[in-house]
């Protein structure tokens, strides 16, 4: 059963599921999920302050990362507490069986309401890029999506996504002539205020490593999210990671040790 945590360090910032095997946090768009070479503070690293602070446990915690999300993209990412659980659910990961669904809005209106892209994806290189053949360094990469809206020149997808490819979502889009809302980087006309993507990751559905349930962990659309049809509640939290970083600061001195 998960436990009755209701938030992460701040009021703003829920804790989407926790009990002794896993931990989903909502990321914000801006912050890692793990730490790279800026030496920028990370959600796995938040993740194992707030088990320390939470239970007062001595020494290191164990959290394991078992997927990720791009700095520019919000929504759930799940850890793992145990050993056991981080093997379990990343065999479900690879076996394709944990369905991943996100939400985007990009430029234009894709001429069919569904469809599904399956393209080559070439990494090794300077940056990932769609390749018309499959090659040493390329891996196979599809997802489906279905039209939610359309509002003047952008669009509202719902996008299920079948393989794990670094920035395959961005690649694909931005291959059919749909770049993501603010992506640049692949062709987007022009950036977000905050450098942010449109891209969010809704929801997971997984097997639980221990209890062998299906269970659906879903993150709450955040503030700020560019569609009004697609709201979030009062209570969401910001949709970047400058808007909640002040109050980490404020609630945990802790913090300023990482480098934070």
């Amino acid at each position: 059963m998960s436990e009755t945590v209701s938030f992460f360090f701040s009021p703003e910032w829920p804790v989407l599921y926790l009990d002794n095997h896993l931990l989903a946090l909502y990321k914000p768009a801006g912050l890692l999920v793990q730490g790279d070479k800026t030496a920028d503070v990370s959600l796995l690293e938040l993740g194992k302050l707030w088990l320390k602070k939470q239970y007062g446990k001595p020494g290191r915690v164990f959290l394991g990362m078992v997927h990720r999300l791009d700095r520019p993209v919000a929504g759930v990412v799940l850890f793992c507490r145990t050993s056991k659980a981080a093997g379990r659910i990343s065999e479900q990961i690879r076996s394709g069986s944990v369905a991943k669904t996100y939400l985007a809005v990009v430029e234009g209106r894709p001429p069919e309401g569904r469809g599904r892209l399956t393209n080559f994806i070439e990494t090794g290189v300077k940056h990932n890029r769609i390749v018309s053949q499959s090659n040493s360094r390329s891996r196979i990469a599809t997802l489906s999506y279905r039209l939610v809206d359309t509002d003047k020149s952008l669009s509202l997808l719902e996008i299920r996504l079948e393989t794990g490819r670094k920035h395959q979502i961005r690649l694909q889009l931005a291959n059919i002539g749909h770049p993501l809302l603010g992506d640049k980087r692949y062709g987007a006309s022009s950036a977000l205020p905050q450098r942010q993507i449109a891209l969010f990751a809704r929801s997971l559905r997984i097997m639980h490593p221990t209890r062998k349930v299906q269970m659906a962990i879903q993150a709450p659309l955040p503030k700020g999210w560019p569609w009004a049809a697609e709201q979030a509640v009062a209570n969401a939290p910001p949709w970047n990671w400058d808007e909640l970083r002040p109050q980490i600061y404020s609630c945990l001195p802790l913090v300023h040790s990482t480098g934070l």
